[in-house]
């Protein structure tokens, strides 16, 4: 019985906050903020999107994270080392729902930056895609959240075990400001 209430707010709030809103939202430049996860690698950073175009259904996306690897040292102890990376991307919209709900996919290449700490490379490439979905609270400011994969074939030749990173389940969650 708690279950089907709770169940039940949360459609009244959710609708509610859909009917208050009335104004479409922005397919302006964007801005936001993001928490990721690469793989294993946790990880934050900023992106920027440009104007939507082609009816609104297309955009270029410019992402950067500082990251963190987990790994072990030579003296088997967990220690987490920085590295970043920088992604560029097509962002195709898939469809929207009333103004508060834009649906998309992505994707791109992405450049990874490794620590010397972990990898003799100083660079590493490779492709991402992912689905993603903003909630607009208002026309102009949405939070994210995106699922997809990213492959790189990074290994982190420096450690012991020669794990591979960035490889594997992309998560991203965030907030931006669209103008």
């Amino acid at each position: 019985m708690k279950k089907f209430i709770l169940v039940i707010l949360v459609f009244v709030v959710f609708t509610t906050t859909i009917n208050a809103q009335k104004e479409s939202f922005s397919h302006g430049f964007g801005v936001g903020f993001q928490l990721g996860q690469y793989q294993q690698d946790f990880g934050l950073g900023i992106n920027m999107v440009s104007p939507y175009f082609a009816y609104n259904r297309i955009a270029v996306r410019l992402r950067g994270n500082i990251m963190w690897n987990e790994h072990l040292d030579n003296n088997f102890e967990t220690i987490w080392t920085t590295y970043s990376n920088l992604s560029l991307g097509m962002v195709g919209v898939a469809g929207e729902i009333g103004n508060f709900l834009r649906l998309y996919g992505e994707g791109g290449t992405i450049l990874i930056f490794p620590s010397k700490d972990f990898s003799s490379n100083s660079i590493e490439i490779g492709g991402y895609g992912l689905f993603g979905f903003e909630f607009f609270m208002y026309s102009n400011t949405n939070y994210f959240i995106e699922i997809g994969g990213v492959g790189t074939g990074a290994i982190a030749d420096k450690v012991l075990s020669k794990p591979i990173y960035s490889n594997g389940l992309l998560l991203n969650v965030g907030f931006r400001f669209q103008f």
